[in-house]
């Protein structure tokens, strides 16, 4: 559906070692596209692909996960995404019998993607229990007021309720129209770079936290429980990409 996040994409300096790390800690089955490091690598669960991992050139930015919006037009998605405040990072190209995708970025300078696939599927999506699939979409900015006008008049994201998360101000759950609440943002006390967070759901997370630490990962901060009752945790990979883990049982 348009105006959802139907990817994700880990952008790194070291595929074989982001694939070790993310199949041990995840659980993900990796799939090679072409051949490698050039290649592209896709991460599966039972029902298919989730997520992708592409290695970045020498001069080609920061490790990093990015979400890819489903839109109905790359070239008309970007002119409104420009038209409000936004920018372009990476200009409209075609992969031949697959998508039509650029990289832009929220007036607060998130990164994210849009794209336009030929399959009328998006990946398949888990229950609230199943592990492997991405459960949470969050945004940390440097103002969340703002920046949820900005994504609600692009894709029509709808607020839900808000959290008062004292010093770390309110946390704002929105909903992209899938019968579910989607994810939240957040204004940033620390002054971190905005940036998109994707949580990938595990099994349980004192093991997830075992198999991390083994395959060379960091726990950043967690785990913790959210009022959801899911238990969360913030962590970086190997080559210092951050991601998170999330599940309903410790």
């Amino acid at each position: 559906m348009s105006g959802q996040f139907r990817w994700y994409e880990l952008q790194t300096t070291d595929a074989a070692g982001a694939e070790a790390f993310y199949t041990a800690v995840v659980g993900w089955r990796a799939e090679h596209l072409g051949p490698q490091p050039e290649g592209y690598t896709t991460f599966n669960t039972a029902k298919g692909g989730v997520a992708g991992m592409m290695t970045l050139g020498a001069d080609e930015g920061p490790v990093r996960w990015v979400g890819y919006v489903a839109v109905d037009d790359v070239d008309a998605a970007v002119a409104r995404v420009t038209a409000a405040g936004g920018a372009l990072r990476h200009p409209p190209v075609d992969v031949p019998g697959m998508l039509r995708f650029a990289g832009v970025a929220d007036p607060q300078g998130a990164a994210f993607v849009v794209f336009t696939g030929t399959s009328p599927d998006g990946p398949p999506t888990g229950g609230p229990g199943d592990a492997g699939y991405i459960g949470w979409h969050e945004l940390i900015t440097s103002d969340a007021v703002a920046a949820f006008g900005f994504y609600s008049g692009q894709f029509g994201w709808s607020p839900v309720r808000e959290f008062d998360m004292g010093p770390m101000g309110i946390y704002r759950v929105w909903t992209d129209g899938g019968g579910a609440d989607t994810g939240g943002m957040m204004t940033s006390t620390e002054g971190t770079a905005p940036a998109w967070r994707f949580y990938f759901r595990v099994e349980a997370i004192d093991a997830a936290i075992g198999r991390l630490k083994a395959a060379g990962g960091v726990v950043v901060s967690g785990p913790h429980q959210v009022p959801t009752g899911d238990w969360v945790l913030e962590g970086k990979d190997p080559q210092g990409a951050g991601f998170h883990l999330m599940s309903g049982v410790k």
